[in-house]
């Protein structure tokens, strides 16, 4: 089991991706971390990192966190979420980063139930929206629950669910994870609004290294309201969201497999 010391004068980092949220943000949603934030005793900072969207996300952004302390936004180029995120992870200073969608479908609340799992000697802290997925349609349920034991059938036996968008580690282990994904191997350039898996691997990686996780049930509704994340429909979005999950569970078993993890724990 490997553990990580505390050192940072900043306690969390709250890193937030962002491409074309535009709607999530005009829902208030940056008021609504700010106001919750304001009320702890904790030191905070939060990082929006907007990847290259092409709607009025970083305006918006940019007009909500004027004049508020701890907020900041970095702009990079389209590279997708896990870009967005390991960019916020390295202009953290916090302790502990938590990884949280623009729509709040989990609030940023919900951080209560998180930290306290810290002092008693975890690393990483995961969200898991339970069985309950309110807003979410029956279609979505059934093809979780299918993802859930066939994922289970080969990795993470003991995490229920790996995709909720509400994450949290210490920013030690997120810096000797991350750059090991395989997502950032890929050669392919990212187009669009591109659903990732990466979490799978995320968490697989975390596991190996022996990182202790903690999951905890959390608030989770679905407030998603941005348009520009699909328009060819809920049923085909769907579909191609299931399979590329499909694809990284069985990218990451047979990376297992053929030994790609050790080989790289070797050239450490």
């Amino acid at each position: 089991m490997r553990t990580l010391p505390q050192h940072s004068e900043i306690h969390i980092s709250i890193i937030i991706p962002c491409w074309n949220e535009q709607r999530n943000i005009e829902n208030g949603v940056l008021t609504e971390i700010q106001q919750y934030l304001a009320g702890q005793s904790y030191t905070w900072e939060v990082i929006i990192v907007d990847d290259g969207s092409t709607d009025e996300s970083r305006a918006l952004i940019e007009a909500a966190i004027d004049g508020l302390a701890g907020f900041s936004l970095l702009t990079i180029p389209h590279g997708g979420k896990p870009v967005a995120v390991w960019t916020g992870i390295q202009h953290a200073r916090g302790d502990i980063v938590l990884f949280t969608d623009m729509d709040q479908s989990t609030p940023i609340k919900e951080l209560d139930k998180v930290l306290p799992w810290y002092p008693e000697g975890f690393d990483v802290v995961i969200g898991s929206r339970g069985s309950a997925r309110e807003g979410t349609s029956l279609m979505r349920k059934m093809g979780s629950f299918i993802f859930l034991n066939f994922r289970r059938l080969f990795l993470l036996r003991t995490i229920y669910d790996t995709q909720c968008g509400f994450k949290s580690c210490r920013r030690q282990a997120a810096m000797a994870t991350f750059p090991h994904l395989q997502y950032f191997s890929q050669e392919t350039e990212t187009a669009g609004w591109k659903v990732s898996a990466y979490d799978v691997e995320l968490l697989y990686l975390f596991d190996r290294a022996g990182y202790p996780i903690k999951e905890v049930v959390v608030e989770w509704r679905n407030r998603d309201r941005s348009e520009t994340k699909g328009k060819e429909g809920e049923m085909v979005r769907y579909l191609k969201e299931s399979l590329e999950m499909v694809r990284e569970i069985q990218r990451v078993k047979l990376s297992q497999l053929r030994g790609v993890y050790d080989r790289r724990e070797s050239e450490q």
